[in-house]
């Protein structure tokens, strides 16, 4: 049976978050009946078969929209079905700040994070070309922006979370990787650098790096130097060189602040571009607040996860074995309601509705992978684990291609749709060839489908089921949960699997295939990752766990193997004086945390 403080985990994060008092919702159920009618009212005259099909889906906790739909699909206030939002590109003016700044609190206002890319904004120290005044740089710009999201908090808005990225060759880089060296400044915001293909090799070769801003921008009396450089909306365009370093002393800061204070994390950008399925037609430079959804300008996510512990047969025993066929069956349907949400969802500005609407992106994902593989009795650092895992998502894959390719018959493709650029996409190129055939012949509904969220409340919701693809974090733990009035209830809870496995009798301990997050290997983790990155168009959200006592010098290959194995970005976390330990205080390093639903 269920322990009491297991069933009261679920029934406080449905109450807290996703329960809707203003119609007096009494239980799960209801809301499953909520959210379904909502979002069948896209399927026109078939809306009620299809609110039928949507609500069975949701039974049992067997598909998890993003916690936006929860919370939101159906209700009469003003809110965004979208988690978060990749805003637009900040001008380099006052004005225009402000103006990002508006955008930024009414996305915010509405319940949707924000992710923004600070590169073009003037380096501090330089002066402006056409007021002649001192600019104080990107990074204290980010503190206004941090002021309002509290304020926004203040007023009982939802827990907010932001994303800041700002380029490896900005002239202001060294002040954005130890801005929150100081422990409380920008704890709305997660930081990540935008590191280049370019900066990696420099790396291995010892050589100098410049560090450069578009020369139309600055005023007299900064460096003449000058060099080609792609910037953020602008393409091609001569910038001049403001000073250069070493690009190992360059790399070596990054990565020493992140062991030290767990920030930032890396976006391996070029990829990020490279892999893009819109290729043509948009430039990259910035991600939602978990980083699973690398969005262009007002690109929104649009989020769920298939619970994959639903999908086990006879767990823990000699005969057990995933569901691949139900599992194929259920993906065809999940891509089905995420599509709706972007019909029958508000935006917070038109910009955001015009570009989720032309490229109807979607993120698919998965979550409880850890303790599917316990009850399937593999181990997860293992061959056979990640096989199993790259199966699932493989499967996932051409099942989501392939219904929207059948949505797209049927509704019609994204607007943005081009064909023959599309098919040239590498990731495309990659889908088995009768889906590629599809696409050429009908078009696809949704330019992107895969993506691999944290899921931190909604697996909570689900029975704490492990998150996303993470390892079981132990099998039990403390965990502090944020409450309506800011305040916080701590409850000690109990893995799902492990539950699973102790209900049977004479069983006590953990499952043979058990593994936790601290207890595996940095490399175990991004094993796995790499193992999923290539049936996922999106990213992919992943902690990799660090021990204290890890040498900086393993630490720094962590970062560069992510990098040779072909991921996006990379994320770590080692128990540090400014952020503390996750043992103690129960909580990631992030602001998007386990503790709120961010994706």
């Amino acid at each position: 049976m269920n322990s009491p403080e297991q069933l009261d985990i679920s029934h406080l994060i449905w109450q807290t978050k996703y329960r809707q008092a203003e119609s007096d919702e009494q239980s799960v159920e209801a809301s499953w009946r909520r959210i379904a009618t909502a979002l069948a009212a896209a399927e026109g005259s078939d809306a009620d078969a299809w609110a039928e099909r949507f609500y069975g889906f949701l039974e049992g906790f067997r598909f998890l929209p993003g916690g936006r739909i929860q919370a939101g699909a159906g209700s009469p206030n003003q809110v965004t079905l979208f988690n978060c939002f990749v805003m637009g590109t900040i001008p380099d003016s006052l004005e225009g700040i402000c103006d990002s700044l508006k955008e930024g609190a009414l996305t915010m206002q509405q319940g949707g994070g924000v992710g923004y890319d600070f590169s073009p904004l003037r380096p501090r120290g330089t002066v402006t070309r056409g007021a002649g005044t001192i600019a104080s740089g990107p990074v204290s710009f980010m503190d206004v922006w941090n002021a309002m999201c509290a304020t926004l908090l203040s007023t009982g808005a939802r827990r907010g979370a932001m994303m800041a990225t700002l380029r490896c060759d900005h002239p202001d880089i060294l002040e954005f990787i130890d801005a929150k060296t100081e422990p409380g400044r920008l704890q709305h915001f997660n930081l990540s650098v935008l590191v280049t293909d370019d900066l990696m090799q420099a790396v291995r070769e010892d050589a100098p790096w410049p560090l450069v801003f578009p020369a139309d921008q600055l005023g007299p009396g900064e460096s003449v130097q000058t060099v080609e450089r792609e910037w953020p909306g602008r393409g091609s365009i001569p910038c001049r060189v403001l000073r250069t370093l070493s690009a190992r002393e360059l790399w070596n800061h990054i990565v020493g602040a992140t062991y030290q204070h767990a920030e930032p994390g890396v976006l391996f950008v070029d990829r990020i571009n490279r892999d893009n399925n819109l290729y043509w037609r948009e430039h990259i430079a910035a991600t939602n607040p978990c980083g699973e959804i690398p969005l262009p300008p007002y690109g929104a996510c649009n989020l769920g996860s298939l619970n994959l512990v639903r999908y086990v047969r006879e767990p823990f025993t000699p005969m057990a074995e995933l569901d691949y066929d139900t599992l194929a069956t259920d993906c065809a349907l999940a891509v089905r309601m995420l599509d709706n949400v972007t019909d029958v969802s508000g935006f917070p500005l038109p910009a955001q509705a015009q570009q989720a609407r032309g490229s109807r992106r979607i993120g698919l994902g998965v979550t409880g992978l850890a303790d599917a593989l316990m009850m399937l009795g593999e181990y997860y650092d293992s061959d056979q684990a990640r096989q199993s895992a790259a199966d699932i998502m493989r499967i996932l894959r051409d099942s989501a291609y392939r219904a929207s390719v059948q949505l797209a018959r049927e509704k019609g493709p994204f607007p943005h749709f081009d064909r023959a650029a599309y098919l040239q996409a590498p990731f495309v190129q990659g889908l088995p060839e009768d889906i590629r055939e599809a696409i050429e012949e009908h078009g696809i509904r949704n330019s992107h489908l895969l993506a691999i969220a944290p899921t931190g409340t909604i697996s909570l919701l689900a029975g704490n089921v492990s998150s996303g693809i993470e390892p079981v974090f132990a099998d039990h733990q403390v965990r502090k949960v944020l409450l309506p009035d800011s305040g916080n209830r701590s409850l000690t809870l109990e893995d799902y699997a492990c539950r699973l496995w102790r209900q049977a009798p004479r069983r006590c301990a953990v499952p043979p295939a058990y593994a936790d997050a601290l207890s595996l290997e940095p490399r175990a983790h991004l094993a796995m990752q790499a193992a999923l990155q290539p049936y996922v168009d999106n990213a992919i959200s992943k902690t990799i766990n660090i021990p204290a006592d890890y040498p900086f010098e393993a630490f720094r290959e962590v970062y560069e193997r992510a990098w040779r194995m072909g991921l996006k970005g990379c994320t770590t976390y080692r128990p540090n004086d400014v952020t503390g330990s996750v043992l103690e205080s129960g909580s990631a390093s992030h602001c998007c945390d386990a503790e709120r639903e961010g994706d």
